[in-house]
Order: structure tokens, then C-alpha cells, then sequence
């Protein structure tokens, strides 16, 4: 039964498949994990596979993701591709959705607003419509940029934010606001299990090159030779979390037993000039450093507190970002065709 509790739901949510009780037939799980074919998406589909007892669907339109990052399981039996946007309703029978589906890229975000803001809203009200047909669990991926330019530090998950609402980022951030919304509207009113991860800043193999966020903008500047471009004043903040300890912190809040919000992030924290000499210390040393002009509505710090996802999942960020910055570089070295001298 649906436990009576904080976030006041009352109804149990729909039980999937009679299968899942059957003496005699041991279902797999079945699992839908939209945007499965972008970054973070093909990371979790990889540690997914790897568990035999997972069959594992992925919804993808490839406006930001690519069939590349999926290649190894293509034609694998416990694996399926579907060519899909969530804007449009998905008949699928499954037992969890991870809802990764968005643009979350300023570059590609700032491109077609419109579509962003469908992505979060009416393809968060997809999934949640399919979860409750089938019984799913779910989890949203949703942002740091909830909190906007936030007037804590660091942020914990009772902040409430400081949000433009009429923005060029707005699409995204608000996007993922209402989402965030949705989700527990559905699950006060139907019973829906939900999971909510706000996931910070995320970086690791199979980035977009080209994105415009920061770790691969000057991975790809240090290996093509060209100057490191900070945007002023340079003493802006982020945090970076590698993309194995992200997908583990998801899978974690996914089989636990807390709705969320959690943060999940690395609370080590770097300004922009910081991350720029280590890049450049490691990659590429003969590179200059210069400032650029800045972006409007671009937060002046970034740091989770992560105090909720320690506690509540037993999670905290292993690799350290003068480790994980060689093995994006290796990946990028491949895909730029530049090899090492």
C-alpha cells in the first residue's frame, strides 16, 4: 500500500503485469529510458544491459542524442530502439521509466526554445500518463538550474530558487520546474511512483563536441590548438560530477524508497579560470587562456549540497576531475581525430 505521508498521497499506485506475480514465470524488468540515446542516457543504458535481468527500451528523436552512443547493444535481444519524440504519446508496456528526454545544452536549448519547453512539459506529461496506464515507476532528471542564480550556497534541496522567468535559459529552467511540478501532482492525485534527481553539471566520453558546455568547449579548444575561452568574469562557479558516478547516483534513487527532489552532483567546486589551467595543464599546455563576453542569466555559483543523497541513497561522487578529464580527452582525441604525440 501507498504509505500516507508527507507529500500526501493516498491511492497505491497500479500494479504492472500479472505476470510480475505469476508462480511460475520469472518476468524480466522492462525498462524505458527516454533521451537514451544522449549523453548521460547511453551511459545508463550501458549499466542497465549489463544487469541480465533488465530489458531495456530506449525513446530518442536524436535531436541532441546519437545512434552512435548505442551501437554496441543494437541488435542485442534484451535491447530495443525507437525513433521517438515524447511530445508524442508512447504506448509501451513497461515496469520503470527514466526520463531523460531534453536538450540540455544552453546551444541547443537557446535554438529552439519552443521545442525545450514541450520537451518538459508536455513530454513530462507523456511519460507520467504512460506510468500511470502501466503501473511504472519513474524518475525525472531534472536540473540545477531550478535554482536559478541562486541566493544560497550551497544549494540544498528546500532552496526554492531564483528564477528569470522570462529568460533566454527560461525555457529549460522553468521547463524543468513545471516538470518537477507534474511530477508530484501525479503523484498526490494517482498514486504514481515517482523519483526526482536534480543532476548538476555532468561531464565524461560522448559529450557533445560542440555544445557549448564548458568542459568540452575547452577539452576541444585544448586539443585543436585554439585558446581557452573563459567567459568573463572567471570567477563564476561549477561543480563536476563524472558521468559513472552520475548514473549511479540514478539508478540508486530509482531503486530506493525516497521520491526526491536529490541533488546529485560533486560538490567540489571550480571557478571557470580554475577549470580552464587544469585543462589546460593536462591537455594542452602551450594553449592561452583568454576571457570572452558572458552569457545573460549565467549563474554565478554552482554547489550541491548533498548532504539528502549521502544519507538517503549511501551516494557520493567517487572520481575526481584531474581523473575524469584524461578519459573524456582520450574519447574526444578519437572522435577529433587528433592523436596523442
Amino acid at each position: 500500500m501507498a504509505k500516507e505521508a508527507s507529500n500526501g498521497s493516498t491511492k497505491p499506485p497500479p500494479t504492472p503485469s500479472p505476470l510480475r506475480n505469476a508462480k511460475f514465470f520469472q518476468a524480466n524488468m522492462r525498462i524505458l529510458v527516454t533521451g537514451g540515446a544522449g549523453f548521460i542516457g547511453s551511459h545508463l543504458v550501458d549499466r542497465l544491459m549489463e544487469n541480465e535481468k533488465n530489458e531495456v527500451i530506449v525513446a530518442d528523436n536524436y535531436f541532441t542524442g546519437s545512434k552512435d552512443n548505442l551501437k554496441k547493444w543494437i541488435g542485442h535481444p534484451r535491447f530495443e530502439l525507437i525513433r521517438h519524440d515524447v511530445t508524442e504519446p508512447l504506448l509501451v508496456e513497461v515496469d520503470q521509466i527514466y526520463h531523460l528526454a531534453c536538450p540540455a545544452s544552453p546551444i541547443f536549448y537557446k535554438y529552439n526554445p519552443v521545442k525545450t519547453i514541450k520537451t518538459n512539459v508536455i513530454g513530462t506529461l507523456n511519460m507520467l500518463g504512460l506510468a500511470k496506464r502501466v503501473g511504472a515507476r519513474i524518475l525525472l532528471t531534472s536540473t540545477s538550474e531550478v535554482y536559478g542564480d541562486p541566493l544560497v550556497h550551497p544549494q540544498n534541496e528546500s532552496y526554492w530558487g531564483n528564477v528569470n522567468p522570462i529568460g533566454v535559459r527560461s525555457c529549460y529552467d522553468e521547463g524543468k520546474r513545471v516538470a518537477e511540478t507534474l511530477m508530484f501532482d501525479y503523484h498526490r492525485q494517482h498514486g504514481i511512483e515517482i523519483r526526482i534527481a536534480r543532476i548538476f553539471n555532468t561531464y565524461g566520453p560522448r559529450m557533445n563536441i560542440d555544445d557549448g558546455r564548458v568542459v568540452s568547449n575547452f577539452i576541444a579548444q585544448a586539443l585543436r590548438g585554439e585558446s581557452l575561452t573563459v567567459q568573463s568574469p572567471g570567477t563564476q562557479t561549477r561543480s563536476f560530477c563524472y558521468v559513472s558516478d552520475m548514473v549511479d547516483g540514478l539508478i540508486r534513487l530509482m531503486e530506493g524508497e525516497n521520491t526526491g527532489p536529490i541533488n546529485i552532483g560533486n560538490p567540489g567546486e571550480f571557478t571557470m579560470l580554475e577549470l580552464a589551467e587544469t585543462v589546460k595543464e593536462l591537455i594542452n599546455p602551450s594553449v592561452e587562456i583568454i576571457m570572452v563576453e558572458n552569457t545573460p542569466d549565467d549563474p554565478r555559483q554552482r554547489k550541491p549540497d548533498i548532504t539528502k543523497a549521502k544519507e538517503l541513497l549511501g551516494w557520493e561522487p567517487k572520481i575526481k576531475l584531474r581523473d575524469g578529464l584524461p578519459l573524456m580527452e582520450d574519447d574526444f582525441r578519437t572522435r577529433l581525430g587528433v592523436p596523442k604525440k
